[in-house]
C-alpha cells in the first residue's frame, strides 16, 4: 500500500458512508425520474404532430384538388376529416402538457420536502424542460393551422 492511501485519515464512518451513499442515490434518481418525465412528453409530442401535419396535409390535399377541379362536389368530409385529426392533435398535446406540468410540479415539491427533511442534498436544480417549451410552441402552430383550416386566413390559407 502506498504512503498516500495510508497516510489519508478515514472521512467518515462505515454508516455514515452508507448514508452519504443512499442520499446521493436517491437525489440522482429524481433527476432520472425528471428525464423519464421529458422523454414521456417528447412520445406526446411525436405522436401530436403526426396527427396535426397528417390532418392538414389531408385537408390541403383535398381543397387543392376541388379548386382544380379533379374532384367534383362541394363535399366538407375530407375537410372536417382533416380539421378533427388536426384537433384530436391539439387535444392531445394539451393533456401530455397539462400532465406534464403537474407531474413536474409535483416532483419537485415531492424532492423539496425530503431535503428539507435532510434526506437528500438536492444541491442540483431542475432546469426549465425544453421538451415542454418546444410543445407550447408546436401546441401555438397547431392552433394556428386549424384557425387557417376553419376560417380561411392566416399563413396557411
Amino acid at each position: 500500500m502506498s504512503d498516500e492511501h495510508a497516510a489519508a485519515p478515514a472521512a467518515h464512518t462505515g454508516a455514515e458512508t452508507n448514508t452519504e451513499l443512499a442520499m446521493r442515490r436517491t437525489g440522482m434518481s429524481f433527476q432520472r425520474t425528471r428525464l423519464a418525465a421529458d422523454r414521456t412528453l417528447m412520445a406526446v409530442i411525436r405522436t401530436s404532430l403526426s396527427l396535426i401535419s397528417f390532418g392538414f396535409t389531408i385537408f390541403q390535399f383535398f381543397s387543392k384538388m376541388q379548386a382544380a377541379g379533379t374532384i367534383g362536389g362541394t363535399s366538407r368530409a375530407s375537410r372536417n376529416f382533416g380539421q378533427a385529426l388536426v384537433w384530436l392533435g391539439i387535444g392531445m398535446l394539451i393533456s401530455g402538457l397539462v400532465y406534464h406540468v403537474r407531474f413536474m410540479l409535483g416532483l419537485r415539491e415531492s424532492r423539496a420536502s425530503m431535503k428539507a427533511e435532510g434526506l437528500i442534498h438536492g444541491e442540483s436544480h431542475f432546469p426549465t424542460s425544453a421538451t415542454l417549451i418546444i410543445g407550447l410552441l408546436l401546441l401555438a402552430l397547431g392552433i394556428v393551422a386549424v384557425v387557417s383550416m376553419t376560417f380561411h386566413v392566416g399563413p396557411f390559407d
